[in-house]
């Protein structure tokens, strides 16, 4: 359930970003600070049970690619081939840190506050 809270961080956080950029009434800046506030939540949802450097390193990384994408895709923004394969490392990033990464960090936690 970590690596979901994760994705649903990531996702929530193109809405965030772009809603800091867009934002022009009070409504969509409600919206932001909602989104804000959602993807924040879900970030600690997933380090209850992920070691937090990497639910970081993976938020980070998989929102920042989906942005750029995002940008050159529907506004247009100037995407080049280095930009591209920059994105392709993000993505082998994030999924090699999923691979190596073990997923019992709930248990660690419990031996640690067992162990005051």
């Amino acid at each position: 359930m970590g690596w979901t809270y994760v994705l649903f961080a990531a996702i929530v956080e193109v809405f965030w970003v772009l809603g800091l950029r867009f934002s022009e009434t009070p409504l969509e800046w409600v919206g932001t600070i909602v989104a804000i506030v959602f993807s924040f939540y879900f970030i600690i949802k997933a380090c209850e049970v992920l070691p937090s450097g990497t639910v970081y390193a993976v938020f980070t990384g998989s929102g920042a690619a989906a942005i750029v994408l995002i940008d050159a895709f529907i506004f247009h923004a100037d995407f080049s081939i280095p930009q591209l394969i920059f994105i392709v490392l993000i993505i082998i990033g994030v999924v090699g840190i999923k691979m190596t990464t073990n997923d019992d960090v709930s248990t660690k936690n419990e031996d640690i506050q067992g162990a005051d």
